[in-house]
C-alpha cells in the first residue's frame, strides 16, 4: 500500500498513526509481559529441579556401604611396607615378616654391543659397524607412485631411507623415467653416500635418506613414473608373558610380538618404541659401556605357562642375539613372605588379601605390623557435608517460595527497555523476576515430606540408633533457619556413635524397606525428590520437552497463538488507519486545487 505523509495537510501523518496504535497495542504488550513471566517461571522451576537433581546425585552416594565403611590403615614402618584398605576389609591386625621383594627380569648385552656407535643416527648409516654372523637387514620392496612436480626442482625425498636398488625385478633396472610436456627421459640411477658429479641423464640417491638428485632440473608440471625400490629393514620378534603364562602377542604370529624398523631408524628411536609397545620391556642403551638393557615392567617370574622355569624374555632375530647380543634366559622371581604365621609369594611388590593393598618397600626378616580400623572421622566428615548440602538446598528452595513479588515491576516491552540503560534494565528484570514462585505448593509440600523424612524414626534397625536426634543431629532452634539441620556440639556425640555402632549409623540412613517407616533417612529423601522433581516436570517440563508435554509450555503456546493473531489485527488496524488519513490528503489536494481554480476566476 502506498502511503502519503500529510503533504497536502501538513500533518505527521506517521507520527499520528505510532500514537493511535500505542493504544491499540496495549493488549498485545500485556500478552507479551505474561509470555515473558511464564518463561521466568518455567526456568524458575527447572533451576530448582536442578538442585533436587543434584542433590539426588549426592544422596546415592549415601546409599553406598563405602560411605559409612571408611577403613584408616597404619603400618608400624611404612620404609618396609604400606598399606591401604577398602571398606570390605575387617578391623584386624596383620604380621608381616621375612619378606623378600619380587624383582623384574632383565636381560644385557653380554659384551659390547660395537666398538663406536652412535644411538642417535641411523643404523644404516653405521651398518659397518654392526658385524654379525649373518646379515641383520632384510630387503624389502617398496611401490613408489608416480610424483607429480608442483614446482622446479632438482632433489626429490623419497618416504623411505637405507636404499639398495631401483626397479630391481623389472626391465628397467636402475633407471627411473621423467615425462615432461609429454616427452619421457630415462634417468641412469647410482645410489650411494657421496653423490659426486652428478651427469644430466643421472639421478643419484642417497641411500641413507633416500633423497633423490638428478642431473637436471625438473620442471614444474613434470612427472616421476611409478617405480619400486628396495628398502633395507630390521625385522624381529619378542616374546613375554602374563602372570598366568600367556604369551603377550598376537595369536598368528604364535604369541610374540614382531618388530619391523627401516634402516632410517636410530638405536634410540627403536628402543623407545619397544618400551612403548605392548611387550611390557622398558630398553635403553648405555653409552658407557656399549650395553643395551631390557627389563620387563612387570615383576614376578612371569614365563610360560608350558614352562614356570622358562626364560620371561624370549629374542628372536639376529639383531637381537646377534648384535645386541640378548640372551633368552632372564628370570624375574616372585615376592615371598609371611603374612599372619602363613608363607605365601606373589608376582608383585602390591598386592591385595583381605580388602588389603600391602606395598612392599625393602627386603627384611623382621616383623612389621599393620592395623586396620574404622575411619571415624572420614565417615563423621561424609555424613556432615551431606546435612551441609542439604542445608544449602533447603535455603535456596525457601528462599524462592517465601519471596515477595513485587508487582509495581512487570516486564519490560521493547520500547520500554530501549528507554533504560543496560544497568538499569537488568536491575528492572531482578525487580520483575521475584516471587515467580512464592508459595508454589509443589516446592512447599517437598521441602515438608524431606523434614519429615529426616525426623521419623527408621523401624526394624537392629541397632542403638533409629531417630537422627541419637547421633547428635538436630534442627536449628532458629526459625528463620526454616527446617535446617545442625550437628550438635563439635560433632562429639555424631563421632561416638559412628566409633560404637557404626553399622546402626549405615542403616540408620541407607536401610532398605518395603515401607516408608523402614526404609533409611537417605532413601526417603530420594524418594521426596524423585516425586518432586516429576511434578515440577510436569508443571515446567524439561528443556528436551516439546510444549504441548507440560502445562507451562501449552500456556506458552496459547499466549503465542494469541499474539500471533492479535499482531495480524494490528497490521489490519494500521493500514485502517493510513487508508483513512489518505482518503483525507486526497481530499484536501482536491479542495486546494479546486480553491486554486477559483481564484483564477477572480483574479
Amino acid at each position: 500500500m502506498v502511503r502519503v505523509s500529510g503533504l497536502a495537510s501538513g500533518m505527521d501523518i506517521d507520527q499520528i498513526v505510532s500514537d493511535l496504535m500505542k493504544a491499540e497495542r496495549m493488549p498485545i504488550d500485556k500478552m507479551k509481559k505474561q509470555k515473558q513471566t511464564l518463561e521466568w517461571q518455567r526456568d524458575d522451576y527447572r533451576s530448582m529441579n536442578l538442585l533436587l537433581s543434584d542433590f539426588n546425585n549426592l544422596a546415592f552416594n549415601m546409599t553406598l556401604q563405602s560411605s559409612y565403611s571408611a577403613k584408616t590403615v597404619s603400618s608400624a614402618d611404612e620404609t618396609k611396607v604400606k598399606a591401604a584398605a577398602t571398606s570390605s576389609a575387617a578391623n584386624a591386625s596383620y604380621t608381616l615378616s621375612n619378606v623378600t621383594m619380587a624383582t623384574a627380569a632383565q636381560s644385557t648385552s653380554s659384551k659390547s654391543i660395537a666398538s663406536k656407535i652412535d644411538p642417535t643416527k641411523s643404523l644404516w648409516s653405521q651398518r659397518d659397524s654392526i658385524q654379525t654372523a649373518s646379515s641383520v637387514w632384510t630387503e624389502k620392496t617398496v611401490e613408489q607412485a608416480a610424483i607429480t612436480l608442483s614446482a622446479d626442482t632438482s632433489t626429490v625425498k623419497l618416504a623411505k631411507g637405507a636404499v639398495s636398488a631401483v626397479n630391481q625385478d623389472t626391465g628397467t633396472k636402475n633407471s627411473i623415467s621423467v615425462t615432461t610436456d609429454g616427452t619421457s627421459k630415462a634417468y641412469i640411477v647410482r645410489i650411494g653416500t657421496e653423490s659426486g658429479t652428478i651427469n644430466s641423464n643421472e639421478v643419484f640417491i642417497n641411500e641413507d635418506t633416500g633423497e633423490m638428485t638428478f642431473g637436471t632440473t625438473l620442471t614444474s608440471g613434470s612427472t616421476i613414473e611409478a617405480f619400486s625400490y628396495q628398502q633395507n629393514v630390521l625385522n624381529f620378534s619378542m616374546t613375554t608373558y602374563d602372570s598366568t603364562g600367556k604369551a603377550t602377542g598376537n595369536i598368528q604370529d604364535g604369541g610374540s610380538t614382531p618388530f619391523e624398523f627401516d634402516g632410517s631408524t636410530s638405536l634410540n628411536t627403536l628402543l623407545t618404541q619397544i618400551s612403548n609397545s605392548k611387550v611390557g620391556i622398558s630398553a635403553f642403551f648405555d653409552e658407557g659401556t656399549n650395553k643395551v638393557v631390557m627389563t620387563r615392567k612387570d615383576t614376578g617370574n612371569l614365563s610360560s605357562a608350558d614352562s614356570s622355569d622358562g626364560s620371561n624374555m624370549v629374542f628372536s632375530g639376529e639383531f637381537l642375539t646377534g648384535f645386541l647380543q640378548l640372551a633368552g634366559d632372564a628370570k624375574g622371581t616372585d615376592a615371598k613372605f609371611t603374612l599372619n604365621g602363613l608363607e605365601t609369594t606373589r608376582k608383585s611388590n602390591t598386592f591385595t588379601t583381605g580388602g588389603v593393598t600391602y606395598t612392599l618397600q625393602n627386603n627384611f626378616t623382621g616383623d612389621v605390623r599393620v592395623n586396620v580400623s574404622n575411619d571415624t572421622q572420614k565417615v563423621f566428615d561424609t555424613i556432615k557435608d551431606f546435612v551441609t548440602k542439604y542445608n544449602e538446598l533447603i535455603e535456596k528452595i525457601n528462599g524462592k517460595v517465601t519471596e515477595e513479588r513485587d508487582r509495581n515491576y512487570q516486564p519490560l516491552t521493547d520500547q520500554e527497555r530501549e528507554k533504560l540503560t543496560d544497568k538499569q534494565a537488568e536491575q528492572w528484570d531482578d525487580k520483575a523476576k521475584s516471587g515467580l514462585l512464592k508459595g508454589d505448593t509443589i516446592l512447599s509440600s517437598g521441602l515438608n515430606q524431606m523434614r519429615s523424612n529426616w525426623y521419623a524414626s527408621v523401624s526394624g534397625v537392629s541397632g542403638a540408633f533409629s531417630q537422627l536426634t541419637d547421633i547428635g543431629i538436630s534442627t536449628s532452634a532458629n526459625y528463620s533457619d526454616r527446617g535446617k539441620l545442625v550437628i550438635e556440639g563439635d560433632g562429639t556425640k555424631l563421632k561416638e556413635a559412628i566409633e560404637k555402632d557404626p553399622q546402626s549409623v549405615m542403616d540408620l540412613f541407607m536401610k532398605s524397606g518395603s515401607t516408608t517407616s523402614e526404609k533409611g533417612i537417605v532413601r526417603r529423601l530420594r524418594d521426596t525428590i524423585t516425586q518432586t522433581v516429576s511434578k515440577v516436570e510436569q508443571r515446567a517440563g524439561r528443556s528436551t520437552w516439546t510444549s504441548e508435554q507440560f502445562l507451562l509450555g501449552r500456556n506458552l503456546k496459547s499466549v503465542n497463538s494469541q499474539i500471533t493473531s492479535f499482531e495480524s489485527r494490528l497490521t489490519q488496524i494500521e493500514d485502517r488507519y493510513y487508508r483513512q488519513f489518505t482518503a483525507m490528503e486526497k481530499a484536501i489536494q482536491n479542495a486546494n486545487a479546486q480553491s486554486a481554480q477559483l481564484s483564477q476566476y477572480f483574479s
